[in-house]
């Protein structure tokens, strides 16, 4: 745990935040809109944004790596997304219609070009959404209700998948064959039953695992890089759409992170490899809520209202409601979202915006790198594309497990220093880049690191 005294420390510059806090406890559980935006002491209050900095209520200023969680790939209210999302609202006279329009087909077409796999497109209000709607599909495509899904990694904050995403290795049991250990009270135990856990990155054990629940096993659903940070190997990708495909499994990729962030087509581009489904989110509503879903024609054509009635319908015809997969949602496809997306996929189209953000990505780690090193600190800076985390390990990270052996109390404590020192994430979480940050961003974060690393030295 971090010292009492460093968040004192901390907390001191940050007055009016922990009044506001206070203020939020009495009308919201916990003073947070969401359980990951906590941390202790207190979360900071934002107050604005603009472009790769953040100000928060008490006007301290940061360099923003967290960015959303990783949405905000333009950075903080990019002209390019504020013209876009003013113009859909002037020139529609409304911002949603509640009907079909013609920015749906547009962003489809968009989304299906830059992911091969996909024939056909849905959308949903949040990355949640849309793999809760995947595995649904799956499950009604192969008639089987199980699914597996990887040790460590996240899909939404439901029932199915809320599991072993960050269990304790003592209840996880052994890495081969990990236990299906629930992460929040009032999961039902079938799910704990109905969700098969794997070991990423090891594929003699996931192969075994798989050929044991293939009869009850609707779907495998992964993030292909873990965490957004850790990457599948190329030959675990390989076996692993082999066995899924062999069997009759059908493999959904969770590119709600890596969407756009690894490469313009995601990590299924980088790895070659065509998912069954694709779930996707963050980057693509620029800064708004979305989801989607992609993946071949036969499993999403299952949503095709004109299959029979759907859950609402009063109509007395003879379709049938087993007939047709009910998808609905009030916000699907909202047009200030999509303008904003279709906004966010214009700037990333142009031919220097993504080699520029990679190599301002490679300039930052290689900084961070060559600062712990000059310490002695053991650390390496892990993920692909515009995505890493700072891991203070010398092994290789591959998996959950392997992150659990680095050194985490020194990592937040180094982290809760920079956030004196004006770099912004939440502790522990990993460095998302923009295209909007800039080559002093890279040096005041590296000179940011130093200064934190030097006073969390000295205290030891």
């Amino acid at each position: 745990m971090v010292e009492i005294e460093q968040i004192e420390a901390i907390a001191s510059s940050m007055k009016r935040s922990f009044h506001l806090y206070e203020k939020a406890k009495e009308v919201i559980p916990g003073g947070v809109t969401a359980n990951i935006k906590y941390f202790a002491p207190h979360p900071i209050i934002m107050e604005r944004g603009k472009g790769s900095r953040l100000v928060d209520v008490d006007g301290n200023e940061y360099v923003d790596y967290l960015l959303c969680y990783g949405a905000l790939i333009l950075g903080h209210g990019h002209p390019k997304v504020i013209e876009s999302i003013m113009r859909q609202i002037i020139t529609d006279g409304t911002t949603v219609f509640g009907a079909p329009h013609m920015l749906e087909t547009l962003m489809a077409k968009k989304i299906i070009q830059a992911f091969p796999s996909m024939e056909m497109v849905r959308y949903t209000n949040s990355g949640l959404e849309a793999t809760l709607l995947a595995i649904r599909l799956a499950q009604a495509f192969t008639g089987k209700t199980a699914i597996a899904k990887f040790e460590g990694h996240y899909h939404g904050g439901y029932d199915q998948v809320l599991i072993s995403v960050n269990p304790s290795v003592t209840e996880a049991g052994d890495e081969k064959e990990p236990k299906a250990v629930p992460e929040s009270k009032g999961i039902p135990p079938q799910y704990t039953d109905e969700t098969i856990i794997l070991p990423f990155n090891d594929v003699e054990a996931t192969e075994a695992i798989l050929r044991k629940h293939k009869n009850r096993l609707a779907a495998v659903i992964l993030e292909p890089v873990q965490g957004g940070f850790i990457p599948a190997d190329a030959i675990f990708m390989k076996e692993l759409r082999a066995i899924t495909k062999e069997l009759g499994i059908v493999l959904i990729f969770d590119e709600v992170k890596t969407g756009f962030r690894i490469t313009y087509g995601g990590a299924q581009t980088v790895y070659g490899i065509a998912p069954d489904l694709t779930a996707l989110g963050k980057v693509l509503g620029g800064g708004f809520p979305i989801g989607v879903v992609g993946g071949k024609k036969e499993i999403m054509e299952q949503m095709d209202p004109r299959r029979g009635k759907d859950a609402l319908s009063i109509e007395t015809d003879k379709a049938n409601k087993g007939d047709v997969l009910f998808h609905s949602g009030t916000y699907n496809g909202h047009p200030t979202v999509l303008a904003a997306g279709l906004a966010t996929l214009d700037v990333l189209q142009q031919p220097e915006t993504m080699p520029r953000l990679l190599q301002m990505t490679n300039m930052l780690r290689e900084g961070l790198e060559a600062v712990y090193r000059a310490y002695g600190i053991p650390m390496k800076t892990v993920g692909l594309g515009s995505i890493f985390n700072i891991v203070l390990t010398e092994q290789d990270v591959k998996n959950y497990r392997d992150l659990t052996k680095a050194n985490m109390k020194l990592r937040e404590e180094i982290d809760y220093e920079l956030l004196g020192h004006g770099v912004y994430t939440k502790p522990g979480n990993r460095y998302s880049m923009s295209v909007v940050h800039t080559e002093e961003d890279i040096a005041w974060t590296i000179e940011a690191h130093e200064k934190a690393i030097r006073k969390v030295k000295n205290r030891l």
